[in-house]
């Protein structure tokens, strides 16, 4: 059985883009934390109810491996079909090491370290940019949804966004430019909240330094995004990790 038919059996669709939620004019970036996301989902390990996680895994790596091979993307796109002859799908592969390699470990010094570089970065700014056109100007989804950022960048996020407004880089939505005093005082008081959550997790754990604070933060990150399956972690993976080590990013120890 060839790729597009393992994807109709497995995901019910034969179209590529499909499978990950995407259209046909994904970005290379789109489509690796695409992969990312929905292989993470059906991972043997974090899929134990699921009879064909291993099946859908595999298959994914497949896609991932067409999709992001600009020749063989090429002929897809142009005759919708997959070379299955190509030796990247025909060899025996380990698709759980293939996996690992693009997708490594980053550990806590590594976060450290692309926080420092990231804010204030024009990196962030595009980021903050796309964030912004996504949700149509919802500041509440943005900041849930932006790196490394805390209620303390909120002035310096609106401050950016106003001005790509302004230079007319992007559109005003109602959402950001008539945003209620109302909203704006709910997300504060809630950004206190998880705050006040996260000290008192820090002084339960027993943990005081800069580092230990960085962890809470990624614990309550997590569990607040678990549902949408958008964690900073997997973000951060998703987006920066190259085979071996990750991208702008000085490997580190824990």
């Amino acid at each position: 059985m060839g790729l597009m038919e393992n994807c109709q059996d497995l995901f019910g669709t034969t179209d590529l883009y499909g499978v990950l939620g995407l259209s046909k004019q994904a970005n290379d970036s789109e489509i690796r934390r695409s992969y990312y996301k929905v292989s993470l989902q059906v991972h043997p390990d974090r899929a134990p109810g699921d009879p064909q996680a291993t099946e859908k895994f595999q298959v994914l790596g497949k896609l991932y491996k067409v999709l992001s091979d600009k020749e063989q993307r090429a002929i897809y796109d142009e005759q919708g079909i997959v070379d299955e002859e190509n030796d990247s799908l025909t060899q025996n592969r380990d698709w759980e090491e293939y996996w690992r390699l693009l997708f490594p470990k980053i550990t806590l010094q590594d976060i450290v370290e692309f926080e420092q570089k990231y804010k204030g970065s024009e990196e962030e700014r595009q980021d903050l940019m796309q964030l912004y056109q996504q949700h149509e100007g919802d500041m509440d989804a943005i900041m849930a949804s932006a790196l490394c950022c805390t209620q303390e960048d909120e002035p310096r996020i609106v401050a950016l966004i106003q001005a790509a407004i302004d230079a007319g880089e992007v559109p005003a939505h109602n959402a950001f430019s008539k945003e209620s005093d109302r909203k704006k005082k709910a997300r504060r008081k809630r950004a206190e909240r998880e705050k006040q959550e996260a000290e008192e997790m820090q002084r339960e754990m027993g943990l005081d330094t800069e580092e230990d604070s960085l962890v809470v933060m990624l614990k309550q990150r997590q569990k607040a995004r678990e549902q949408g399956f958008n964690s900073f972690l997997a973000d951060l993976e998703a987006k920066y990790s190259k085979p071996g080590k990750a991208k702008g990013l000085k490997k580190g120890k824990k």
